[in-house]
């Protein structure tokens, strides 16, 4: 037999009466109102307000819930918008108690504690509505059941930076998602969490102005009709007054997206870099944060304090709308919004997205997101039609690849690994002029396009460095610089800040030879193998000190470090910032804080020439080919990289190529055929060596910071580039031929104010698709780590993931 209101109310009062607790006035008032509605024969729904609640009022209503799921009450509705003295706990029980009648659920999650995040997200609600704004995840790991929930806003939780893989699984019925004005930056990631939303039909990272909740904008399907009657003959006044003030387009298929994306482009076409948060470090490493008041955090306040592109792009929303509106309007902008406003400058006003999260500020974010979600009917607010995702798919294939090697599908590994098979032993029998249908490299290509795409969540592991002999973890290094060893696959050289040199095994993390600076050297900037004396590595420091180390000849010495019994000590180059061997072994070059660049002999140890004056300010790189020993290359803050031929003596270059801003680095591709320039900013060209004609520029958004230094390197044999800045903690792989993106991998710390930032990287040459990366904590008194990535390698649905060796530590990669 269903409870009845009037039941439930006798039900509340003897449940007080049995615990000595007087009846709350507020739930009794709840009690009278869903009475007083079901009379009425309308919906009725009860609503619970935990902020007025106390824990002695705990038990009464509890029973009263578990009562309600047998009453004809439709919904329980429970609240809390402020500071609450209830438990955590209580508040849980009391939401578990509604089962199935529960149906919105609004929490302020901050008075509750860790904990509460914690219970909520691992065993779930029957709740149909969860709105969760200003709460405190970090990474989103949801492992309960949300079986009948529709709607979920996590509106301003700005600690949110990422997702667990599966977080979503658990979700099947949800329908609307919104994440305005989070963290959230990574849209491989992202697109890759809300694919196992099946039934998610809406979307928002930002909103339109006109719009406090989800679905479509009214505004955006009424511009369909004035689209439409732009095209007749004889426009109305109000497309004619559009068409005056030059926000509507002649061309008659353009639509409410194209135009939202056409002022997008100029508020934002950028990519903006991780936006610190205000909070305070959690004491623990906890994937939440729990130390301030919600009302003090918002991206809006955030970025006051932040000199980014995002302010500047911000800056720009409100030009357009201060331009649009006028000073009358501006004042009277408020949510009284009617059809009959349309034709006026408020119309285009409203339709400037506000609250976006840094993922709005990629570059065709709108394309992507489509692309990737193909069953998104609404995104930002605005509807998605047909035209919008043809135009997203063109968009898709021009800028960015699904898989690695033009690769359309995740093929399973085993099908490629019998294929190969196969067709090795389709080879043996076949006439020896004959060849293979397909290459031993293509089979390799399509395993790692398999192992690329079976996760966006790429194995991310910190370097630990560790002492052979005691087994005990070496904690006092501070990396600065370092190189693979170009024939031994698990050999690395890595210099400190503090003028140590110290060969790893970045295998195993053991050190195979630690020298120790003793004053000699302060940071050291430069290193470089030789080729044909793997042994053998020059390296130089800052304070223009220049050795070469001989691994074979150096023994352990007391303060456990190595001596080297033949050390070969080179003139000083002042200010050096960069050393490099030629493919002979023979000369090595070392530029600096300086016009000029200094050839040696390695052989005989002498300073064969300085050459000066090789720019017009100093030369931060200077490199030789791979394979052609007389040509260097020489990259400078002046904007121009030159290529030079030591045969010629080198007095004028025999090309020069100019960037737009400064220049951090050039490095030649593999084969030599062509040279890598990464200027400030993510400003990455690519030129043919021979005569330097442009051959590529990988387009890589710009976040407006003169100090954002990019350094950019190639992976897996030149076929793709690596690029990272100083200034970000993103690492982006590209398509050296195409330029296509192919994947974002962001460095995240533990913490809400530790993501790291891309000091130096280095792509592995003996492993496809692994690569190296010197990074930083944003905070100055962190030291740098190196982070090892392997794509080829899942983090197994976000959970760390540890090098071989005791109990060391890892990264997670996220957003």
């Amino acid at each position: 037999m269903a409870f009845t209101c009037s039941m439930l109310e006798v039900r509340y009062l003897d449940y007080c009466k049995t615990k000595m607790i007087p009846p709350h006035k507020e739930i009794l008032g709840a009690l009278h109102k869903v009475r007083t509605k079901k009379l009425r024969k309308e919906t009725c729904s009860l609503d619970i307000h935990l902020d007025r609640l106390k824990d002695a009022d705990f038990y009464p209503l509890h029973r009263l819930l578990m009562d309600v799921e047998a009453s004809n009450i439709d919904a329980v509705n429970i609240s809390n918008t402020s500071s609450c003295s209830l438990k955590g706990e209580y508040a849980l029980l009391l939401m578990r108690a509604a089962g199935r009648k529960l149906g919105t659920v609004d929490l302020l999650d901050w008075p509750f504690g860790k904990s509460f995040l914690r219970d909520l997200s691992h065993r779930g609600l029957t709740c149909e509505t969860l709105n969760l704004k200003y709460s405190h995840f970090r990474k989103l790991k949801v492992t309960g059941e949300f079986v009948r929930l529709r709607t979920l806003y996590l509106d301003f939780s700005t600690s949110l930076i990422s997702f667990q893989e599966e977080c979503f699984a658990c979700m099947p019925n949800l329908m609307h998602l919104s994440m305005c004005e989070t963290r959230i930056s990574n849209l491989w990631t992202t697109t890759a969490a809300l694919s196992k939303l099946p039934s998610l039909v809406e979307l928002r990272f930002q909103k339109c102005m006109c719009c406090n909740d989800t679905g479509p904008c009214p505004t955006s399907t009424f511009w369909k009709e004035v689209s439409m009657s732009s095209t007749q003959p004889s426009a109305s006044p109000s497309t004619s007054a559009l068409s005056d003030m030059g926000w509507l387009s002649t061309n008659e298929n353009m639509d409410t997206e194209g135009l939202i994306n056409n002022l997008f482009s100029l508020a934002g076409a950028t990519s903006s870099h991780d936006i610190p948060s205000t909070r305070y470090e959690s004491s623990d490493d906890s994937e939440m944060d729990f130390s301030s008041h919600p009302q003090e955090s918002g991206l809006e306040n955030l970025l006051n304090n932040e000199p980014t592109m995002f302010n500047r792009s911000t800056d720009i929303y409100n030009e357009v709308v201060e331009n649009a509106l006028g000073p009358e309007d501006e004042a009277s902008s408020s949510d009284d919004f009617s059809l009959d406003l349309l034709p006026s400058t408020n119309f285009w006003a409203r339709f400037v997205p506000v609250n976006p999260s840094p993922i709005c500020f990629e570059k065709h974010y709108r394309e992507y997101m489509i692309d990737r979600l193909p069953q998104l009917r609404v995104l930002d607010n605005l509807l998605i039609r047909n035209r919008d995702r043809e135009k997203a798919k063109l968009v898709f294939c021009q800028y960015f690849e699904y898989l690695p090697y033009k690769r359309n599908c995740v093929e399973n590994v085993v099908n490629i690994l019998q294929k190969r098979e196969v067709s090795a032993s389709r080879t043996i029998l076949q006439p020896p002029n004959m060849k293979s249908r397909r290459s031993q490299n293509s089979y390799s290509r399509s395993f790692c396009a398999s192992k690329v795409g079976s996760s966006a969540w790429p194995l991310l592991q910190k370097l630990s460095i560790w002492n052979k002999y005691s087994g005990v973890e070496t904690r006092n290094f501070r990396p600065r610089q370092f190189e693979y060893h170009p024939t031994n696959s698990s050999l690395m050289v890595f210099g400190t800040l503090d003028g140590d040199v110290v060969i790893i095994n970045h295998e195993s993390g053991e050190v195979v030879c630690y020298i120790p600076s003793l004053g000699e050297m302060n940071s050291v900037l430069g290193l470089c193998w030789l080729k044909k004396y793997p042994s053998k590595l020059i390296a130089g420091s800052d304070n223009g000190s220049l050795k070469l180390f001989d691994m074979e000849h150096m023994q352990p010495v007391r303060t456990g470090g190595y001596r080297s019994a033949q050390p070969v000590t080179f003139d000083a180059f002042d200010q050096l910032t960069s050393v490099h061997v030629n493919s002979t072994d023979e000369l090595f070059l070392a530029s600096g804080y300086s016009r000029n660049v200094a050839l040696y002999d390695i052989n005989t140890g002498i300073r064969l020439q300085m050459f000066t004056n090789m720019h017009r300010e100093h030369i931060n790189v200077v490199k030789f080919a791979n394979l052609s020993h007389p040509i260097f290359a020489t990259s400078s803050f002046d904007q121009d990289v030159k290529l030079w031929d030591l045969r010629q003596k080198p007095v004028r270059p025999c090309y020069t190529v100019s960037s737009s801003r400064g220049n951090v680095m050039v490095c030649f591709s593999p084969n030599d055929q062509y040279l890598l320039a990464s200027a400030v900013d993510n400003e990455v060209n690519q030129y043919l060596t021979v005569d330097g004609r442009p051959q590529m520029n990988f387009d890589i958004p710009s976040t407006g910071s003169s100090q954002n230094y990019t350094r950019s390197y190639y992976l897996n044999g030149g076929d793709y580039i690596i690029s990272g800045s100083c200034d970000e903690h993103v690492v982006r792989v590209c398509c050296s031929q195409t330029g296509r993106r192919l994947r974002d991998i962001a460095l995240e710390g533990k913490g809400s104010r530790s993501s790291m930032f891309v000091q130096s990287l280095r792509g592995d040459p003996f492993r496809e698709f692994n690569m190296s990366i010197l990074a930083t904590y944003m905070r100055p008194s962190s030291k740098s780590e190196i982070v090892k990535i392997n794509m080829l390698a899942s983090s197994d649905s976000g959970r760390e993931s540890t090098t071989q060796g005791p109990s060391r530590p890892s990264f997670s990669e996220g957003g």
